[in-house]
């Protein structure tokens, strides 16, 4: 086989491979979301960007307030979005490297949540605006604790 088509061969079965790579030891996510919403579009492209695996689902208002109280998701501790990952539910705008550390991590909880839409966070960036913001874990007793401080 001439060089040149032995090159072409192994660039198109690394280009093929990429995705797979970037999946492994991340499980796919699931992500539920009003069809017009621009911030969380935003946020999937963060996920995406940092190797998940994104399966999209536009829906109403009313079929997203019912999954967040299917999943015990306090209308405090809510969101624009909600998103389900290896048995956790993950409520707004949680930072990437937050979601591969719960899944790592399997703590006893329903979750993490980042309350509200605060600025700066993935998803929500306004230039060089930003407002601290904690994500929080969800116990399943329904308390919650910091999981990070961004």
């Amino acid at each position: 086989m001439p060089l040149r088509s032995l090159m072409l061969v192994v660039a198109t079965v690394v280009v093929m491979a990429t995705p797979a790579i970037a999946e492994t030891g991340t499980p796919p996510i699931d992500v539920w979301k009003s069809a017009t919403c621009q911030c969380c579009g935003n946020w999937i492209k963060h996920l995406e960007a940092n190797g998940f695996a994104v399966t999209v689902n536009g829906v109403t208002p009313s079929t997203l307030a019912a999954l967040k109280r299917q999943a015990d998701i306090p209308e405090k501790l809510a969101s624009c979005h909600t998103a389900k990952i290896d048995g956790y539910v993950i409520e707004g705008h949680v930072p990437a490297p937050d979601i591969k550390r719960l899944v790592v991590e399997r703590p006893d909880a329903i979750g993490l949540t980042v309350p509200g839409m605060p600025i700066g966070s993935p998803g929500m960036e306004q230039g060089a605006e930003f407002e601290p913001y904690n994500v929080l874990l969800i116990k399943k007793d329904g308390t919650t604790e910091v999981f990070a401080r961004h």
